[in-house]
């Protein structure tokens, strides 16, 4: 196993000079994927629309193709879902990647093309192994396996030609036949969709193998680790498995989760790698060992542009290149892919922490959210389900803001809620059960982590005296019409501060 560990380092170590290229070229290397990816769509219905065949300059590109969001390529996408064909990309689309809704859907379907595929996303991955080996040349990374939590749905068909399920899902059912052989457990496991089940079988099926890597969402990993650690009576992973060496990593901020792996696995060799994966596409790896930085990958067939937050609500806001961006501003996201998304704002924000070469770092949503746990609850949905909970429990909210409850301990995350009324429900701990419930049905990442309790318990949710957000937003000087109750947060920095001084009058 040492020499075929070898040879893979050697190989996956080969691509940094391909790296290297785009890092030193890198608004000739967009310049050429952005005419790649315009000539490749000329002739599909998008392509006709706007006369792709005409378009010879990026500006006008951004003048003749307006900003994108689900909703409005949602006639298109669902027309594809239906088996149509050569409507946003040339080639057939058979596979779309299942993710959290919108403001008006309780999933999004993201069309993955087979460039999508190969040239984004398994590229991505093979890079990430690349970075890796490159920055620990004396790894043994390839002489065990690598244990992949995949995600929270089977895949499952829409048609005869169509097939669906989450990101991690729809990788783990293409992946090519090497990198089958290098990760645990199998498929059948991998891809199971009742989580109790899963993280049950996966510990049962692991804990023999000589698992060397974990890539996965930080909340189950800890999950996992806990089964793993309660089935085998040990206390801490290296026990388990002696040669883990890194822990890839995504999907939600991982500083709330750095103590709780250090004390999983304590090692100061440990690695841990940090890559920016989307059902849209691969944008970011971790590339210094130490950083948090992510360099911006820029030959994955994406074409990047940058909307500055102060002028996302604009009618038309201005979109700006790579070359156009500054140090430490926060921008929203805008990709044209490989895949048919055309100048689409997929709702993150990132700044940039260098411009020689583009590395980023991820800033939060365009729009208020919590996401602590990969649940990416949004306002929209904690306005239907508050509204249902008074409809059903008679009562009136005057405010409210909510945030995360990190894992402490053995014991789940959560959500945490200060409300404060106008009119008292008439069963408070039916108000908080319906609101449960409606967030559950109307976001199905949030009703994953619910399932028994295992990432999410119950919110926690706190009767706040009559006035108390007026006299937050009074002691903070910001009364007014222009100053708003922060309503969701994904951090505590707001719930800690509000509940201090609810517990300071009190006193």
């Amino acid at each position: 196993m040492a020499f075929v560990n070898s040879i893979f380092t050697w190989l996956m170590k080969k691509r940094i000079h391909q790296i290297e290229l785009f890092m030193k070229y890198p608004h000739d290397v967009q310049q050429e994927w952005f005419h790649t990816l315009i000539d490749s769509a000329e002739n599909t219905e998008w392509g006709r629309l706007y006369d792709y065949k005409s378009i010879l300059t990026t500006q006008q590109y951004q003048e003749r193709v307006p900003i994108q969001n689900y909703d409005t390529l949602k006639p298109y996408i669902e027309r594809m879902l239906n088996g149509e064909q050569n409507i946003l990309w040339p080639s057939d689309i058979k596979w779309f990647a299942k993710s959290s809704g919108t403001t008006s859907d309780r999933s999004k379907f993201i069309p993955v093309s087979e460039e999508s595929l190969e040239e984004c996303h398994f590229k991505g991955g093979k890079d990430m192994l690349s970075i890796y080996c490159n920055n620990r040349p004396d790894n043994q990374m390839f002489t065990g396996k690598g244990l992949v939590l995949g995600g929270s749905h089977q895949v499952n068909q829409l048609n005869e030609d169509c097939f669906y399920g989450d990101l991690s899902a729809v990788l783990i059912k293409n992946l090519p036949i090497w990198a089958e052989f290098y990760r645990t457990p199998d498929m059948s496991i991998a891809l199971m969709d009742n989580y109790e089940i899963k993280m049950d079988r996966m510990a049962e099926a692991t804990i023999h193998e000589n698992v060397t890597s974990i890539s996965g969402v930080p909340t189950w990993t800890i999950v996992l680790a806990k089964k793993v650690l309660e089935l085998t009576g040990k206390s801490n992973l290296l026990e388990v498995w002696p040669n883990l060496e890194v822990y890839i990593h995504g999907a939600v901020n991982f500083a709330p989760y750095r103590e709780q792996f250090k004390q999983l696995i304590p090692s100061n060799d440990m690695y841990y790698l940090e890559t920016y994966n989307a059902s849209e596409g691969f944008f970011g790896i971790q590339d210094q060992d130490g950083s948090d930085e992510m360099l911006l990958m820029l030959d994955y067939g994406i074409f990047y542009e940058f909307i500055p937050m102060e002028n996302i609500c604009d009618e038309n806001p201005k979109a700006l290149l790579l070359g156009e961006v500054e140090l430490n501003k926060n921008y929203a996201i805008v990709i044209s892919t490989n895949g048919g998304l055309w100048r689409y704002m997929i709702g993150d924000t990132i700044q940039f922490t260098s411009l020689s070469p583009y590395r980023i770092k991820i800033t939060g949503r365009t729009k208020h959210f919590i996401n602590a746990f990969g649940e990416e609850v949004i306002i929209d949905n904690a306005e239907q389900a508050l509204t249902k909970a008074c409809c059903e429990t008679g009562a009136e909210i005057k405010d409210y803001t909510a945030g995360p409850i990190y894992f402490e301990g053995e014991k789940a995350g959560g959500h945490e809620w200060i409300i404060e009324f106008d009119k008292q429900p008439d069963d408070f701990e039916k108000f908080i059960d319906i609101m449960d419930q409606t967030l559950r049905a109307v976001n199905s990442d949030y009703d994953a982590k619910r399932f028994k309790d295992m990432a999410l318990s119950r919110p926690k949710v706190h009767n706040a005296p009559i006035n108390t957000f007026y006299n937050w937003l009074k002691a903070k000087d910001k009364l007014g019409g222009q100053h708003k109750v922060p309503r969701l947060a994904n951090e505590r920095k707001y719930i800690d501060d509000i509940l201090e001084m609810i517990n300071t009058s009190a006193a």
